[in-house]
């Protein structure tokens, strides 16, 4: 494991934290880089994940955590540097790649079928067929039924098209598409822009249930306050490097604030390469 986010699991009381990150972690990235025209988009990032674990990937816009990301999901190749899923390396050049490790995507978007219900969304592409080879809707909506008894119980519009549902049920069947295959690693892209308190609220419970059942995530936000409610640690890019990480409980607002904006690593932060040189 890179030295960067090694020690970045030692820092002192600060909440409780139940993570355990004895063994290896779900996903590695060890010093990626990747150049657009020259330009460094990203330098030397490395960043982990554990089960059960809540990451948030931070930094203004054009920090290059989005570009990060995208390499994980096989969006972007990268120009170098390692990934390690388990313990073992990866070779991901594409999404299809990404999924078969077990890496699923929830872009901002959500990119649902808007037209259609929740059964058919999650099977979308990877329907299933009855013998006579037509569509199994039986099937699918008791699968459907599933995996949202899982995730979020109180969820009972089967059999509305997507378009009907509010914000945070929306955010319900984009995730349960994702896990409905064992996705293990799960990358979110500002799960709760443009949802209200309630809808964001639940949103929290459904990360909660994911962690529950050991599946890690990484959460990109612009909004620190669900940073601070959801994720377990914060890492912070600027200018295509790391500027460093923290468990949430070790520090503030406003410190994290500091790195996002000045690059400077605060005492209970450990600095990465990005970060300000006194």
């Amino acid at each position: 494991m890179s030295t960067t986010m090694e020690a970045i699991t030692d820092h002192g009381p600060g909440h409780p934290d139940t993570v355990d990150r004895s063994g290896a972690p779900l996903v590695e990235l060890k010093d990626i880089s990747i150049s657009f025209g020259g330009i460094h988009a990203v330098e030397r990032a490395s960043l982990d994940l554990y089960p059960g674990e809540v990451v948030a990937l931070l930094g203004h816009n054009g920090a290059g955590k989005s570009t990060l990301i995208k390499i994980l999901s096989g969006a972007y190749k990268r120009d170098s540097g390692e990934i390690f899923v388990r313990g073992e390396a990866a070779a991901i050049g594409n999404p299809r790649d990404a999924k078969a490790y077990g890496i699923e995507t929830i872009y901002q978007t959500l990119a649902l079928a808007d037209n259609v219900d929740a059964a058919a969304n999650l099977f979308l592409g990877r329907e299933i067929l009855t013998p006579w080879g037509t569509l199994d809707d039986g099937a699918m909506e008791a699968e459907a039924r599933k995996v949202m008894g899982r995730l979020n119980p109180n969820f009972r519009r089967f059999k509305e098209p997507v378009k009907a549902l509010s914000g945070g049920q929306r955010q319900s069947v984009a995730i349960a598409r994702a896990i409905l295959f064992n996705a293990k690693i799960l990358i979110m892209d500002e799960p709760t822009a443009a949802l209200g308190p309630q809808e964001t609220a639940q949103v929290g419970e459904l990360i909660k249930e994911l962690k529950k059942e050991d599946i890690g995530i990484f959460l990109i936000s612009h909004d620190i306050h669900d940073v601070f409610d959801l994720a377990d640690r914060v890492v912070v890019m600027k200018n295509g490097q790391v500027v460093g990480g923290a468990k949430t409980g070790d520090v503030t607002k406003d410190e994290v604030l500091g790195m996002i904006i000045l690059g400077k690593c605060p005492p209970g932060a450990t600095p990465g390469p990005g970060a300000m040189k006194d």
